[in-house]
């Protein structure tokens, strides 16, 4: 009964929490050094590993900026790049990147229905939430709740968080110990799977 109330008062104050107050305009005066890895509006990163940053969602990508900039979660990759940004900035660039549209890839037909099985239904067996659940069966996320939009995003990014979850180095940021529930409860076999399926969802 504690952890239904602990997960209702959550859930009640993630959606009371403000979006929508950056600027796309300021966000895109910033967004330059993004696309080092990134690529051009976020959509196109310069490898599979690097995650599209385009459409995330604007709360979800102004929480992982700021856990970022505080340190709370390691990317080396981007050591010092927001150092100098205020909440504000920070804000800005999740609006901006919010307002550009992550491209759609093509899943390999190979463990296709396991993915969809998972992403859709979860595993009852193992207790593996439907990831639908929280980030839509269209894998568009839910904004007020800040849980990103995965549709299209790359295969190897999603293997690589969802591995990072699972060994507990990715635990920074607000909705963290949800992944890390799920992913330590999940195969290599079922990463592989439901990454190649949320590669190509709309």
């Amino acid at each position: 009964m504690k952890k239904l109330i602990a997960g209702v008062v959550l859930g009640l104050g993630l959606s009371m929490t403000a979006y929508g107050a950056g600027d796309p305009e300021a966000g895109e005066a910033n967004a330059g050094v993004c696309a080092g890895c990134h690529g051009q509006n976020g959509a196109a990163p310069v490898m599979g590993v690097y995650p599209k940053i385009a459409g995330l969602g604007e709360n979800y990508q102004f929480q992982q900026l700021r856990a970022i900039r505080d340190g709370n979660r390691e990317v080396p990759e981007m050591t010092g790049l927001l150092n100098n940004m205020s909440d504000q900035d920070l804000r800005d660039l999740a609006a901006y990147f919010d307002q550009t549209e992550m491209p759609v890839g093509q899943a390999s037909p190979d463990g296709l229905d396991q993915g969809r099985s998972l992403y859709k239904g979860g595993n009852l067996a193992s207790g593996v939430a439907a990831c639908a659940a929280c980030h839509s069966p269209e894998g568009k996320g839910n904004e007020p709740a800040a849980y990103p939009h995965l549709g299209g995003q790359n295969a190897e990014y999603v293997i690589k968080a969802l591995n990072d979850y699972r060994s507990g180095e990715r635990d920074g940021a607000p909705q963290s110990q949800i992944m890390i529930d799920i992913a330590s409860k999940l195969s290599d076999a079922e990463i592989e799977a439901v990454a190649n399926y949320i590669s190509g969802l709309n």
